[in-house]
């Protein structure tokens, strides 16, 4: 039987609701509460996420943009892309910083312009600052005032997830894929390639890409099939 064509793009973007927290669930309920109902307005108090690559630092800025977006709230975003920052918006309800361990000395400025801004502003009530990086703040390569500040509320360090995690995960992304992960895949995909999740979902993004150009099942030996270029 032919596996169905269905676009990768079907797959859902970062949800607080998909986020497989793990170990990391104080992390996520200190987030769900902070953007319900308007809650970036209500929650004033800086948040800081940190933890290596793969944590699910990026899915938990992300999931929190979208919901607040959804809520028809207005937030400002930085992340090191962004190689000329806008001034602080006096609209915006939460400010969100992104992989701030790589800010050049132009988003640094930026980022402590707005994060003073957000937190004493000169127009309406304070605004939530969300911030994530790899390190915990006293570590980061950055100026100190930012750096002192990034510390101020609430800190968390985001934990790697389990086996059993990992696996749910996987099984989710491909479900949504309209795919189906065997359990000796997902054992062959986690003692053979590198383990945070951000990788592993990148080689599932490339295997969903080659079963439907092969026509094939997902199975081992299309995983090394796609390796060797076949």
């Amino acid at each position: 039987m032919k596996q169905l064509a269905l676009d990768i793009g079907l797959a859902s973007g970062p949800t607080l609701e998909n986020f497989q927290p793990g170990s990391n669930a104080q992390a996520l309920q200190h987030l769900r509460l902070a953007v319900g109902e308007a809650g970036a307005l209500r929650s004033p108090v800086p948040t800081y996420l940190w933890g290596l690559p793969g944590t699910g630092k990026s899915h938990l800025l992300r999931a929190v943009y979208e919901a607040l977006r959804a809520q028809g709230v207005l937030v400002g975003w930085l992340d090191p892309g962004m190689r000329w920052p806008t001034s602080f918006d006096e609209r915006w309800a939460a400010v969100l910083l992104h992989d701030v361990q790589h800010y050049s000395e132009a988003q640094q400025a930026a980022a402590f312009n707005w994060f003073i801004n957000a937190i004493d502003p000169a127009v309406g009530p304070p605004r939530w600052v969300l911030a994530a990086g790899d390190l915990p703040p006293a570590d980061l390569p950055l100026r100190e005032d930012l750096r002192s500040r990034l510390a101020w509320g609430h800190v968390f360090q985001l934990q790697p997830l389990g086996d059993e995690d990992l696996r749910a995960v996987l099984r989710r992304q491909a479900s949504e894929r309209g795919m189906v992960l065997a359990g000796e895949v997902l054992d062959y995909m986690l003692n053979h390639f590198s383990r945070d999740l951000g990788s592993l979902a990148q080689l599932l993004d490339r295997l969903d890409a080659f079963a439907l150009q092969t026509q094939r099942a997902l199975t081992i030996p299309l995983i090394k099939s796609m390796l060797q270029g076949d």
